[in-house]
């Protein structure tokens, strides 16, 4: 049976890129994503929900992100939802994140400045003992 995991957000940035190592030396850059949704409750009245979302880019776009993004920043990004589990105090705890693929740049910029697109590679990324 076909199987798909895709994500498809538009969002900002909720605190700049932070990059990091894994104990195998591969890079990893994580930030939040705000993305929210807004609609008329029966009154007329305007209602906005946001969802916060941990992102995580690796390689390339990991550093595409450290240097070109901060707080604040409009991006439409497609990944796929990943989910880690922990141990803290003897409980097991499970995040859930969205690795980044690909990630486009949706801020104003000035007309003689391109839009930037970015691409990861689909590769197989992770912390050592995944």
């Amino acid at each position: 049976m076909p199987t798909l995991n895709r994500v498809q957000l538009i969002g900002r940035l909720g605190r700049d890129p932070e990059s990091k190592y894994t104990p195998t030396g591969k890079k990893v850059t994580q930030f939040s994503l705000a993305v929210s949704n807004r609609w008329k409750d029966k009154n007329g009245e305007t209602k906005e929900s946001t969802e916060w979302v941990n992102i995580e880019a690796w390689g390339r776009l990991g550093e595409v992100c450290q240097e070109y993004l901060k707080k604040g920043s409009l991006i439409y990004l497609e990944g796929r939802i990943k989910t880690d589990k922990y141990e803290e105090k003897g409980e097991t705890r499970y995040f859930t994140k969205v690795v980044a693929q690909s990630l486009e740049f949706l801020d104003k910029r000035p007309a003689e400045e391109p839009m930037m697109a970015v691409e990861e590679d689909p590769g197989d990324y992770g912390f050592a003992g995944e």
